[in-house]
């Protein structure tokens, strides 16, 4: 029997991102995906979105409570770690934060870019990391699709 399929659906709201990220997100998706063993019980849909920090603070402040801009938000549409069907949920990537960070870190737009796309892709999925013990869970795993991908550990120095 063959695996039901999970769309990336990408929409680009504002911001001035890079060309190539489509395929940067498919390819992270398909990854995580792989990695955490989640089932696609039928055709299934994430939306990836990239947008710019004003659009992200208003969000982060409607959703969160939070009156700032922040690099991913994820909303998910799924009780966590059930097979996935219909809208698994949205990943939400703001500009200027992400840009800001990759040059901080001093590593490339594209890596940081696929490490948030991994990372909210594991919040969609239902993995966390306010208590010590999912972190280093979700951590772990997040360090192993970027491995697999060529991107460095992001949590090594932290």
């Amino acid at each position: 029997m063959a695996k039901a399929p999970l769309e990336v659906a990408f929409a680009v709201n504002a911001g001035n991102w890079p060309d190539g990220l489509e395929e940067r997100a498919d390819t992270a998706i398909a990854s995580a995906l792989k990695a955490s063993k989640a089932k696609v019980r039928s055709v299934s849909e994430v939306s990836v979105v990239l947008t710019d920090d004003a659009e992200q603070q208003g969000l982060n402040k409607q959703w969160r409570g939070m009156d700032k801009s922040t690099n991913v938000l994820s909303f998910p549409q799924l009780e966590p770690f059930t097979p996935l069907e219909g809208l698994v949920g949205d990943i939400i990537l703001a500009e200027e934060t992400v840009r800001r960070e990759a040059d901080e870190m001093g590593i490339s737009f594209e890596a940081h870019f696929t490490h948030l796309v991994v990372h909210g892709f594991l919040h969609l999925l239902g993995y966390d990391h306010i208590e010590e013990e999912e972190a280093l869970q979700m951590e772990g795993l997040e360090t192993q699709i970027l491995a697999g991908l060529g991107i460095a550990d992001p949590y090594a120095d932290s």
